[in-house]
């Protein structure tokens, strides 16, 4: 069953007289469960579609369904819940407040969702030792290292239970130990909680943790990369069209 579908997806921008296009007609259904990889050169679309996918950012034309929900349809309050209960997100650079703890850090997201007191400190330092943090609840973003902080980040991103993980880059602040280490929590999030991952990302060894390569250029899908679990792919060209 679909947990998302994009049909003929365009997005335009207007850079003073100029009119950018930055998706062209891109159609993709991503189930629910499954991990999937979007990759490209800089400039190919790759961010635009996840602000797509994350309601952070609606199409210029074309239809997105979000668990059977037309979200182009929605307003900005419904998106906004849809992002808060439905998706976790993790970027490049952490965003944590600085002068939060890790704990703290990672109840933000309850409390906008209305979760109070006890129940809600409970279920971010579970989600924080789901991640090999319990040590670290009472520590700032200054005294963790770069990996140690992006876990606390996916710790943020999933204690509100949310169907969808959305990354953004998630590795690319990292040394490539802290990253082996992010990736694995990501496929256990995926395999062992059923999370849907949506990752995207210019390297193919991070890619490579995924099940599925949507290569994009020029704002559409240029081909389609299914992987096995032996380390091998196989490739079929997208109907995404210009």
């Amino acid at each position: 069953m679909a947990l998302l579908e994009l049909k003929d997806i365009t997005r335009r921008y207007k850079l003073g007289q100029v009119q950018v296009t930055a998706l062209g007609g891109v159609s993709l259904s991503i189930e629910n469960g499954e991990y999937v990889s979007i990759m490209g050169p800089s400039g190919s679309g790759k961010s635009t579609l996840l602000n797509i996918i994350g309601c952070l950012d609606l199409p210029t034309t074309g239809t997105y369904i979000f668990k059977d929900r037309h979200m182009e349809e929605l307003r900005d309050g419904e998106l906004a819940d849809i992002r808060n209960q439905q998706i976790g997100f993790v970027f490049q650079q952490f965003h944590l407040l600085p002068n939060l703890t890790a704990l703290e850090n990672v109840e933000l997201p309850l409390i906008y969702q209305g979760v109070w007191g006890a129940e809600r400190r409970e279920r971010a330092k579970e989600a924080l030792e789901s991640v090999g943090l319990g040590d670290r609840t009472g520590h700032l973003p200054f005294q963790m290292s770069g990996g140690e902080q992006q876990r606390v980040a996916i710790s943020r991103a999933i204690v509100g239970s949310p169907s969808l993980i959305l990354a953004d880059e998630p590795t690319g602040a990292l040394d490539s130990r802290s990253s082996e280490n992010i990736m694995e929590i990501f496929q256990k999030l995926n395999r062992e909680l059923g999370i849907t991952v949506v990752q995207v990302t210019h390297e193919r060894e991070v890619a490579l943790y995924s099940r599925k390569i949507y290569h994009l250029r020029d704002g559409i899908i240029e081909k389609i990369e299914t992987l096995n679990s032996q380390g091998g792919s196989s490739c079929h060209k997208s109907l995404s069209k210009k």
